[in-house]
């Protein structure tokens, strides 16, 4: 018989990676997701089956990571042998607006899954997911799974509690829990305020006529930007190890918002500096001015390494949001390298 997995924030971009992976790989594979009036599972609907056909492998069930009950009862209904922690409020901007609720559910919420795995009596392997925003204002770059935390916003603040109390139930409880420190994986299933999409979304939108500008704010901001159905097979890989450890999961290459803006405009045939605004209130009250990830022991321990690089994964995504919006992406991709803009 298979593994059953409790993946929470399944509903989410790598909620819906990991669930097609894992099912891939013969599991069982239950989801958290909160009730709510209207329904957020558009990128999951694809894996649903007749619930009476015989051997249905994929079952979504309410709960949230606010509410302990729920955590308890759904962890002692699916008795899973692994759970991956994906769920909270995972924006950075939206963190500063609403720091209490993110603290719920990003730090609390961690708190709160691994009291229930504590509790259980069958073996439990958990994956808490952390962010690169943990290491804020860092102090070297590449950042490693020994660089010191300086998180800059309360979500990053919040992923620092999380990825601390996972460390120390494993060490105090001898729970098999492991911290992926992530760093950012897009994907065309990132949520659209999400700067990536919105960029590769807006170009979508400019060439279908609906718009013109693109706002944004820190074009100086350099991250780390890899894709994210290769992050999520770190996820499964950790959980697969004989013992439970940290690991950072990066490209090790590094490109700034305008690096972004000039090569997916570039790749239609459009000037960026054409399209682009600036906007004051998309600037965070602390800034994270770059962050990029050395994953050398992710590549040693776990056998991982990326392979798609920054210019496919923004081919990838652009393609994706020209062909929602009627659109062919061939034509544009064409045009501009015959006129040698973004060749």
């Amino acid at each position: 018989m298979g593994k059953r997995a409790l993946i929470t924030g399944i509903t989410g971009q790598d909620g819906s990676y990991l669930a097609e992976l894992l099912l891939a790989k013969g599991y069982e594979v239950h989801g958290l997701m909160r009730r709510s009036s209207s329904f957020s599972t558009g990128r999951i609907d694809h894996l649903y089956r007749d619930p009476h056909e015989p051997d249905v492998r994929f079952r979504l069930h309410y709960g949230d990571l606010t509410d302990s009950s729920s955590l308890v009862h759904t962890l002692n209904q699916v008795k899973p042998d692994e759970v991956y922690n994906l769920g909270s409020q995972s924006h950075v901007a939206v963190s500063f607006e609403m720091p209490d609720y993110t603290a719920d559910t990003a730090g609390m919420g961690n708190l709160r899954l691994l009291e229930a795995i504590r509790h259980a009596d069958w073996p439990i392997r958990f994956y808490q997911a952390g962010s690169s925003e943990m290491f804020g204002r860092a102090a070297e770059t590449p950042q490693t799974e020994r660089t010191p935390f300086c998180p800059r916003s309360p979500y990053a603040v919040s992923k620092v509690f999380a990825h601390w109390m996972t460390v120390n139930y494993r060490e105090a409880y001898r729970l098999f829990a492991c911290n992926g420190i992530l760093f950012n994986h897009e994907s065309p299933r990132r949520g659209g305020t999400f700067v990536t999409r919105k960029v590769t979304r807006g170009i979508a939108a400019t060439l279908a006529g609906k718009q013109d500008k693109v706002y944004l704010g820190n074009l100086e901001a350099a991250r780390d930007w890899g894709y994210a159905p290769e992050y999520v097979e770190a996820m499964w890989l950790m959980l697969q190890q004989p013992e439970p450890d940290d690991y950072v999961i990066a490209t090790g290459e590094r490109h700034s918002v305008r690096d972004l803006c000039e090569l997916a405009f570039g790749s239609v045939g459009l000037d960026w500096r054409d399209h682009v605004e600036i906007d004051p209130r998309y600037f965070r009250p602390t800034e994270v001015d770059e962050l990029c990830g050395d994953a050398s022991k992710a590549r040693a321990k776990l056998g991982w390494q990326p392979h798609t690089r920054f210019r496919d994964l923004v081919r990838i995504m652009l393609e994706s949001d020209l062909i929602e919006a009627g659109l062919d992406p061939d034509r544009h991709f064409m045009a501009a390298t015959s006129s040698g803009v973004g060749a």
